[in-house]
């Protein structure tokens, strides 16, 4: 594996929910005292039990992680979910029975306050725009270093989403391609947004988090909260992801 490092496109608003209706998220990581955390409980899916071993030795070492099951393909991984109520599910996007991007979106249903990271080979773009569709927080090909894994689990479960940098790329570029095969013209008006909002809608397109935009546009980071909040709520998105999608459909942020 190299070190390639990851894309932290910040705090997640508000992105689960069950028939419409908001679950509360989880609890940050980070929220408490260090002493007083429960270990990330993770649950660990791939076809490859060699590699489901590996990940369990090298996340056996991080005392702040516990991996609680494993699972073999995508209908064992949502009946575990569903019975262990994992933090984290590491899901591989290619398996039998039930491949890993259908087994995300009954992971999300069975087990909504569960974040998913996709551990792929895969650089199929498609499959990255459909796993974040599912319902996918991260997304991380299996060349990263190991260390990086242990790190991205515990930014995923401190509300952040995790891209490889490679397929943040890809991503823009699917999107770029989704508003273009897309030539269907709106019947219904887009949500007015405030100029603010739109600053910060344009900030979270690019990547920011919280923190960031404060110091940008120097506001407070509950400031910012309440904003990227409000837009969701006036867009009627789930997640800051979803608003990307948004900022590039509308134009807000410009795809060279």
């Amino acid at each position: 594996m190299h070190d390639r490092g990851m894309i932290d496109t910040g705090p997640t608003e508000g992105e689960d929910t069950v028939g419409g209706h908001q679950v509360p998220a989880p609890r940050p990581y980070g929220a408490d005292d260090p002493q007083d955390r429960e270990p990330i409980r993770v649950l660990v899916v791939d076809d490859h039990a060699l590699f489901r071993r590996g990940l369990e030795i090298v996340l056996a070492a991080e005392p702040d992680i516990e991996v609680v099951g494993e699972a073999g393909d995508g209908a064992e991984a949502v009946e575990a979910a569903q019975d262990l109520l994992p933090d984290i599910v590491l899901l591989d996007v290619r398996m039998p029975r039930r491949g890993g991007i259908e087994a995300c979106t009954a992971i999300k249903e069975v087990a909504p306050s569960a974040r998913i990271i996709m551990l792929t080979m895969s650089d199929d773009e498609a499959d990255l725009y459909d796993a974040i569709k599912a319902g996918a927080t991260g997304y991380l090909l299996k060349e990263i270093s190991t260390d990086e894994v242990a790190t991205a689990i515990r930014a995923v479960a401190d509300g952040q989403s995790q891209i490889s940098p490679s397929m943040a790329a890809k991503l823009l570029t699917e999107f770029k391609s989704m508003i273009q095969r897309d030539d269907e013209r709106r019947l219904v008006p887009a949500p007015r947004l405030t100029d603010r909002e739109i600053e910060v809608l344009r900030l979270v397109a690019t990547g920011k988090n919280n923190r960031d935009i404060a110091k940008i546009l120097f506001i407070s980071e509950n400031t910012v909260k309440n904003h990227v909040r409000n837009i969701l709520e006036k867009l009627q998105l789930h997640s800051r992801m979803e608003a990307v999608v948004y900022a590039v459909r509308e134009k807000i942020l410009e795809i060279h």
